[in-house]
C-alpha cells in the first residue's frame, strides 16, 4: 500500500483525533435518539454509554478500523465499521440479559441508537472523502512523486499511482542512470538521472521519492540516500526482496542500531491478546452452544465401533512446540508414529462413522478444547502431523514460518480448497504459500472472514476424506 504525505489514507497522527470524532459520534446520536423518543438521561443510560464506548473502542481497535485505508477501499471500510458496531451491540445488549437488567432501558432506544450510530459514523468518512477528493481534483495538496529505478517493482509503483487518483499522488517521473537499452516499460516515462532528482528535489518540483532498486545495487542505493539526505523531501525504499520474502517488516532497535525484521509474528504485544480473548471467547460459545453435536457424535462413536472416543496426535504449535491436538476418532488406528500416513479416497481405516465426521469435518471440533487452553487458535494453519513437519520443512521453502502464530482449526488455505490429502509437492506448496499469506496479512477482522466462509466453504469439500 502506497503511502504519502498528501493521499488519502489516516495518518498514524490523525488516528486519537477519528477516534475521537467516532466516540462524539456515537454520544451525539444516543442524546439524539433518548430526545427524539423523550426519555430522559439517567445514570443507567451513562454507564450504559461508557460501557459501549470502551467495548467500540476496543472491538474496533481489534479489528483494525484505524489502520491506514485507502478511500477506493471504501467499501471495506464500511464491514469493519458494521462489525466493530455490531459486535459493540450484541455484547452489551448479551451483558443487559444476563444481568437482567434490559427491563431498564428503552428497546426502541437501543434500536435506533444503534441505526443512528452507524450512518453517524458512516456519515462524516463519506464528508471526509468527498472533500479530500475534490481537493485533490483541484490539484490542491498533491504529492509529487518521483520514482527512481524503470524496472519492474517501478512500474508496478507507477500503475498503482495513476490506476487510483484518489491517493493524492502527482506522478513527475522515472529517473535512472542506465543507458535506455536496459530500462523497461515506456521510455518517454524517463526524465532524467538521479543527480536530476536531487535538483528537482532542492527547487521543490518533488516531494516524495520511490526507490525501487534491487538489493543488488547497495551501493548505488547508499549513494542516492546519501544524495538525498540534501533534501528534505520523504524517500521511501521498495527493494524485491522485501516485497517477495518479508514476514512483517516491523522497525525496531538494538541499542542504536537500526533493525528491520524479515521473519517475525505479527501477533504481539495487544494484538496477540486481542486475538487470544477472540479465541478463548469463541471457543467457550462454541463448546456450549455444540454440546448436544458433542454427545450425539461421541454415542455414534460408540456404537460404531470399538475404542475411545477422542483421538490425540502430537503437532507442531506456536514456535514449532509440541502440541496435542485432539479430534474425535475417525479411524480404526490410532496413528502417531515418527511415520503417519496421510487418509486417501475409500480409505479402509475410516470408519462409517468416521467418514460421515471426516466430509463434514466435525471431527475437528474437539480442537475447541486446544483453542480454550491456548494451543490453538480459531483461524490459523492448519497443524500437520510431526511426521510430515519433517518431510515437508526440507521440500518447501519457509514451510515452519507457519509455526510463527498458533494452529487453527480452519484457515486461510482450507477455505481457498487446498485441503485434504496433499498426495503432492504442489498442493503442499499452495498451502504453505496461503498460510503464509494469512500470517502477512493478518487482522482479527480477516479471521471473522475466515470463520464466515467456512460455513460455506470450509466444512465440507471433496478433498475431506
Amino acid at each position: 500500500m502506497i503511502q504519502g504525505k498528501s493521499n488519502l489514507q489516516f495518518s498514524e497522527d490523525s488516528r486519537p483525533a477519528l477516534r475521537l470524532v467516532d466516540i462524539i459520534a456515537i454520544t451525539l446520536s444516543l442524546f439524539l435518539v433518548m430526545a427524539w423518543n423523550h426519555v430522559s438521561f439517567s445514570k443507567d443510560y451513562l454507564l450504559l454509554l461508557i460501557a459501549s464506548l470502551v467495548v467500540f473502542s476496543y472491538t474496533a481497535q481489534a479489528i483494525q478500523l484505524y489502520q491506514p485505508l485507502r478511500l477506493n477501499l471504501f467499501t471495506q471500510q464500511f464491514l469493519l465499521l458494521f462489525a466493530s458496531l455490531s459486535l459493540t451491540s450484541l455484547l452489551v445488549t448479551l451483558v443487559l440479559f444476563l444481568a437482567k437488567e434490559g427491563e431498564s432501558y428503552s428497546r426502541l432506544v437501543l434500536a435506533f441508537w444503534y441505526l443512528t450510530s452507524l450512518f453517524a459514523l458512516i456519515g462524516w468518512r463519506l464528508l471526509y472523502r468527498k472533500l479530500k477528493r475534490n481537493s485533490y481534483l483541484k490539484g490542491k495538496n498533491l504529492c509529487k512523486v518521483a520514482i527512481i529505478g524503470m524496472n519492474q517493482t517501478g512500474l508496478k509503483l507507477f500503475n498503482e499511482i495513476n490506476n487510483h487518483p484518489e491517493l493524492g499522488f502527482k506522478f513527475v517521473g522515472f529517473f535512472d542512470d542506465r543507458e535506455a537499452s536496459r530500462l523497461e516499460g515506456d521510455a518517454s516515462l524517463l526524465i532524467g538521472s538521479v543527480r536530476q532528482t536531487i535538483e528537482g528535489a532542492q527547487r521543490n518540483e518533488i516531494d516524495c521519492v520511490y526507490i525501487c532498486l534491487p538489493i543488488q545495487g547497495e551501493k548505488r542505493i547508499v549513494e542516492m540516500i546519501q544524495a538525498l539526505g540534501d533534501t528534505t523531501i520523504d524517500v521511501h525504499m521498495v527493494p524485491n526482496f522485501l516485497l517477495n520474502n518479508l514476514m512483517h517488516g516491523n522497525v525496531g532497535r538494538v541499542g542504536s542500531l537500526d533493525t528491520i525484521s524479515v521473519f517475525e509474528s505479527p501477533l504481539s504485544g495487544m494484538k496477540d491478546f486481542y486475538k487470544r480473548s477472540f479465541d478463548m471467547v469463541f471457543s467457550g460459545c462454541a463448546l456450549i452452544g455444540l454440546s448436544p453435536v458433542f454427545l450425539a457424535i461421541a454415542i455414534a462413536i460408540k456404537l460404531d465401533s470399538k475404542g475411545s472416543i477422542f483421538f490425540r496426535q502430537d503437532r507442531y504449535g506456536l514456535d514449532g512446540k509440541r502440541i496435542g491436538v485432539y479430534k474425535f476418532r475417525s479411524m480404526k488406528v490410532m496413528e502417531n508414529d515418527a511415520v503417519v500416513t496421510q487418509a486417501t479416497k475409500n480409505d479402509s481405516r475410516i470408519t462409517k462413522v468416521g467418514a460421515f465426521l471426516r466430509r463434514t469435518s466435525l471431527d475437528e471440533l474437539p480442537q475447541f478444547f486446544n483453542v480454550l487452553v491456548g494451543d490453538m487458535s480459531v483461524v490459523g494453519p492448519r497443524p500437520h502431523a510431526v511426521a510430515h513437519n519433517e518431510e515437508y520443512r526440507k521440500r518447501v521453502d519457509y514451510y515452519m514460518l507457519r509455526h510463527k502464530v498458533r494452529p487453527g482449526i480452519t484457515g486461510w488455505a482450507q477455505i481457498n480448497g487446498w485441503r485434504g490429502e496433499t498426495d503432492t509437492l504442489e498442493k503442499m506448496e499452495k498451502r504453505v504459500e496461503y498460510d503464509l499469506d494469512y500470517i502477512r496479512h493478518w487482522s482479527i477482522w480477516f479471521d471473522i472472514k475466515i470463520i464466515f466462509l467456512t460455513l460455506f466453504k470450509g466444512f465440507v469439500n471433496k478433498n475431506a476424506y
